[in-house]
């Protein structure tokens, strides 16, 4: 085991924790001793130098060579130490080798009040007792990590002083030893204070590495949750639009097969069924169209155009539309007038609006609602309240999620999704409007939207946002159409709608098929789903029909997709664009515009 790694105690049994504490207090002593080696040798050359006159050269060097040959020893045996991995079983053993190589090494440096303070000389005397004292201060601070190894040194060092002195009988010396002995008395407590934090600083360093191996153990726990997390939605994104498609493509084929045969002579009884069925095929749009609407906010094609608007006008609008089903449930409709002129997405402003009044009419069975603006410092709170059943507040941050839905288990299909809050709260962020919830169980809800008021030294006009005007009503009679599509319902159900209002509609299912027919019958507009066979696009195949004719022909593109990536590869090709389920009306309002342009650039 390297001495720089210590071991995780948190994987480790008390004990073994212990243990290994242990190991770092020797580790330590045996790091402290490099530096105190060479210091030692010059200090022993140093008291030759000075007391060789007075007490000897030959018994100073004898002494000399003792302490030098001590602290060799001493230095190659840590190193030996600090080599090898310490069982619980060695531990004892290697701190009795310590007590007793420094037990010696005491020895050795004591042995200098023999030879030194038998000299006569003052002078000589309170040198050597001034030596020792300070090689016992010094090794305090090396050998204080394992406390027993310091006290076995200096027991024997500075015995072997007091002993020397004590029969030596100089009243004088024996003042010097005594106050030597009480400063190594204080370096005893010294040194017991310095191994408890020495100690208690390895305890912490190990804490502080546990703490860390568990944040890391954490952080890798979180990022794998993260990553599945976001796998988990990718894969849900995937589905939703996988599933979107292909459950659009039918009820797309539906509905224009449905207005086909609402067109034919029908007796009572059969008009009701079809109506009944297109009021079915149009809940199933409105469900379809609001998981497009999710889809368009996470693919980030929605982007806000900031215009100033008043209020009342949107609301006045929601009003209109809107007030009829709450009366349905026998609820009261309220609107107060307002005055505010806002800048936002007008809009994305009324989505927002549309699918809060649309909610609280959803949720409350009884008394009423309001839709109402004020403004506050600035802004404008346009808020709608209900009288429904309440949210409580742990649960009031949770109605914002996708495909929550507070008090419908059983999944009515009349409640929706649980998308149009969600759809809400995208698009409030997306302008960077706050959209919040206060409510009290029981007794209803508000939802705000705060919006920033309009400023006072814009003189750019309020948009009010009226009605448009009719449009230009164009005879789509021999009207030529070339559609591409590879369902071949749609096909079928496109074509007899298209064929009822008075088209000359040819299909194709590819691009192949689609660049003959376009070399055949010149079509003036071309219509085509986006996903085709053969990973083509509705883009490539206009494009390509494009090249054929050698001119920009008018296009549409019809898509049932919903996956993020495909709606912005869609929306980036210019081409004005409907989401299946189309209905009828939309589609013809849709043809009226771009047959009319059609005929002004190419009349016939």
């Amino acid at each position: 085991m390297d001495a720089s790694s210590p071991p995780r105690p948190g994987t480790l049994a008390p004990d073994a924790v212990a243990h290994q504490i242990q190991v770092e207090q020797i580790r330590l002593l045996c790091g402290n001793l490099g530096s105190s080696v060479v210091p030692g040798i010059l200090v022993a050359l140093l008291i030759v130098y000075a007391l060789g006159e007075r007490a000897g050269l030959w018994p100073l060097l004898a002494w000399a060579g003792g302490v030098i040959v001590s602290k060799l020893i001493d230095f190659a045996d840590a190193r030996r130490i600090l080599a090898m991995s310490i069982t619980p079983q060695q531990i004892g053993a290697v701190r009795r080798r310590l007590m007793l190589l420094h037990g010696l090494d005491g020895a050795a440096w004591g042995a200098l009040a023999a030879v030194a303070l038998d000299t006569g000389s003052p002078g000589g005397s309170i040198l050597a007792i001034g030596v020792l004292a300070g090689v016992a201060g010094n090794s305090m601070s090396i050998l204080s990590p394992v406390l027993p190894v310091f006290i076995s040194f200096c027991i024997v060092e500075l015995g072997m002083l007091a002993g020397w002195v004590w029969i030596m009988h100089d009243p004088s010396l024996q003042v010097l030893s005594a106050a030597a002995l009480l400063y190594v008395a204080s370096l005893l407590v010294q040194a017991r204070n310095s191994a408890r934090a020495a100690q208690a600083a390895i305890t912490l360093r190990y804490e502080n590495t546990e703490l860390i191996r568990r944040l890391q153990h954490e952080s890798e726990r979180t990022q794998q949750a993260l990553a599945q997390a976001e796998q988990a939605n990718a894969a849900k994104s995937k589905f939703l639009a996988a599933a979107s498609h292909d459950l659009r493509q039918p009820i797309h084929a539906q509905g224009l097969f449905l207005e086909v045969l609402n067109t034919t002579p029908l007796d009572p009884m059969q008009r009701d069924v079809v109506a009944k069925l297109r009021r079915a095929a149009d809940n199933c749009a409105d469900m379809l169209h609001t998981l497009l609407d999710y889809s368009r906010i996470e693919a980030g094609v929605v982007e806000p155009q900031v215009t100033r608007f008043r209020v009342q006008a949107l609301v006045g609008r929601i009003s209109q539309e809107m007030a009829a089903q709450a009366e349905a449930k026998g609820l009261v409709f309220r609107c107060r007038e307002s005055r505010a002129v806002v800048s936002a997405d007008a809009s994305l402003t009324e989505l927002i609006l549309r699918n809060l009044v649309s909610n609280a009419i959803r949720y409350t069975d009884r008394g009423g609602i309001l839709v109402a603006c004020r403004q506050r410092a600035g802004q404008a709170w346009l808020e709608v309240w209900d009288t429904g059943a309440g949210i409580s507040a742990a649960q009031q941050q949770e109605i914002f999620e996708e495909f929550r839905q507070l008090g419908n288990p059983e999944r009515d299909h009349r409640k929706g999704l649980g998308l149009g809050l969600a759809i809400a709260q995208g698009l409030a962020r997306l302008q960077g409007l706050t959209l919040s919830v206060q409510s009290v169980p029981g007794r209803g809800s508000v939802f705000r939207l705060t919006l920033p008021l309009a400023r006072q030294d814009d003189s750019s006009p309020a948009a009010a946002l009226r009605p448009l005007p009719p449009p230009v009503r164009h005879d789509l009679h021999g009207l030529r159409v070339l559609l591409i599509d590879d369902d071949q319902r749609v096909r079928e159900s496109m074509a007899q709608l298209l064929e009822h209002w008075g088209c000359r509609c040819h299909c194709a299912e590819s691009l192949e098929q689609a660049e003959a027919l376009a070399q055949q019958h010149l079509p003036e507009l071309v219509i085509s789903d986006y996903r085709l066979r053969q990973h083509s696009n509705g883009t490539d195949a206009i494009a390509a029909v494009r090249r054929v004719l050698g001119k920009p022909v008018s296009a549409l593109l019809i898509t049932g997709d919903t996956a993020p990536a495909r709606l912005r590869e869609a929306a980036e090709s210019g081409i004005p664009m409907l989401h299946k389920p189309v209905a009828p009306a939309q589609l013809w309002e849709q043809l009226q515009r771009l047959s009319g342009q059609a005929r002004q650039a190419h009349p016939r």
